[in-house]
């Protein structure tokens, strides 16, 4: 029998609310979720406590929580580069409260499974990390992607020409984002946008995505470098097990897989034998159909008992 049960732990002067679930029986691998979006402990569609329960009825011990200045618990919030110390508390806190656990998992959806790369070498607890949907947004890599991907697809979208036959499509403002996109795809990989935690070029360019959050502004980035090679900087140095998902009908994880194969640094890292890859090919960023979220977590139970 599973016990689910709210918890309060510290992180430097602040408290965080986390709600724990315990199998009666834990394994000595327990999952830590990091939220992500800006989101709280629940999850788009009620994604991360299905999750945690379907974990846990399968012997896995589940803590999922709420970073300072979200949620419930106390503080600011920072963004997803500045993290660390909630992460460090949320796996403290597991730990603690279920001493059978002595290796931990980091699961993160979107901007969640960018911290979770800049962290997992820092704690020899993690032993694996699941990735979802990796945040990797520049202004250029955005771009493309829009232009690749969007723009492209709604050439063979019949609703788009119906659209179109029924006066209800703009050509001038069509035009006028596809030019500031080119201009913006052709300015490398140096500038950041403004990711999950704020406003992105995004919002002006069309119409997908609409399933990210973009909430706050967080504090800048420590590293100058480029997202994408500060994230394969991270797993370049985290030594453990590693899971992929991507979704098929989202320009999160496209833009993910348009910079992994572009990298030689990336197509190494996800070609190595620890890295597990999956691919939902109908799926949206946030895995809203039930029979989504499910496989999600099928797909993460599998993986654990490997």
């Amino acid at each position: 029998m599973t016990v689910e049960a709210a918890i309060r732990f510290a992180c430097g002067d602040d408290h965080l609310i986390g709600v724990l679930h315990r199998p009666e029986t834990p394994a000595r691998q327990g999952l830590v979720v990091v939220v992500g979006g800006p989101q709280y402990r629940i999850g788009s569609h009620r994604q991360f406590v299905h999750l945690a329960r379907g974990l846990a009825d399968q012997g896995t011990a589940v803590l999922r929580f709420d970073y300072r200045g979200m949620g419930d618990s106390d503080g600011t919030y920072l963004g997803f580069e500045h993290v660390h110390d909630d992460i460090a508390a949320a796996v403290d806190a597991l730990t603690a409260e279920v001493p059978e656990v002595s290796e931990v998992v980091l699961w993160g959806l979107c901007d969640a499974a960018s911290a979770i790369l800049f962290y997992a070498a820092r704690d020899s607890r993690i032993t694996g990390i699941a990735l979802l949907n990796p945040w990797v947004r520049t202004v250029a890599g955005e771009a493309r992607t829009y232009l690749r991907h969007y723009y492209i697809g709604r050439l063979r979208d019949r609703e788009f020409w119906r659209k179109v036959a029924r006066g209800e499509f703009n050509p001038v403002a069509a035009v006028q984002s596809i030019v500031g996109l080119v201009r913006r795809s052709m300015g490398g990989n140096t500038a950041e946008s403004s990711g999950a935690d704020g406003v992105s070029p995004s919002d002006t360019a069309g119409e997908a995505d609409t399933d990210v959050p973009r909430l706050l502004v967080a504090a800048p980035p420590d590293d100058p470098a480029p997202l994408p090679d500060r994230m394969a900087d991270g797993l370049n140095r985290f030594a453990g097990r590693v899971l992929v998902i991507t979704s098929g009908k989202d320009l999160t994880a496209q833009e993910f897989l348009d910079a992994a194969a572009a990298s030689p640094s990336w197509g190494r890292l996800l070609g190595d034998s620890r890295v597990t890859r999956r691919r939902l090919d109908p799926s949206d960023h946030t895995f809203s159909r039930r029979e989504w979220r499910d496989q999600i977590t099928a797909w993460t139970a599998e993986w654990l008992r490997g």
